[in-house]
């Protein structure tokens, strides 16, 4: 399980210091990268930018997208990865605070494999990181590399 990358795209500190101090509590080692906003996260998964060295035939095995990002929302960030044949098949979860409906309609409708609500309370936030990262990183078998 360690050597799964998972690609948290979160813009809030705060979130992301969260998110990331629940998969350790919850015994999930794997090397987590963090985009700060959506032009970030495309340039880790497509190896541009600061990330055009990146191996981009090692794509994460489940990105953790936020809705409310800078310079390119989830939603759009999500289009991006759906519509490039090297990413359409990537695992994504959007993990947002978001509880509108027409997020959770345009986040499937654009091919989210599944959508979070961020729970307020520390240890529901835990107990949620457990379960995302045995589903995703231990339980889901991913789509082939070459489809």
């Amino acid at each position: 399980m360690n050597n799964k990358v998972i690609l948290l795209v979160e813009d809030n500190p705060d979130d992301e210091a969260l998110t990331v101090r629940a998969l350790k509590k919850s015994n999930i080692a794997n090397e987590v990268v963090v985009a700060h906003d959506g032009a970030e996260a495309l340039d880790y998964l497509f190896g541009e930018g600061a990330h055009a060295v990146r191996d981009v035939t090692q794509m994460p095995q489940v990105v953790l997208l936020d809705l409310n990002l800078p310079k390119l929302d989830g939603l759009g960030v999500l289009r991006r990865i759906r519509a490039d044949p090297r990413t359409r098949l990537l695992p994504v979860v959007i993990l947002t605070s978001s509880n509108e409906e027409q997020d959770r309609v345009n986040g499937y409708g654009l091919g989210a494999n599944s959508y979070v609500r961020k729970p307020v309370d520390f240890d529901a936030f835990v107990a949620a990181a457990a379960q995302l990262g045995l589903y995703w990183l231990v339980l889901n078998e991913p789509a082939p590399t070459r489809v």
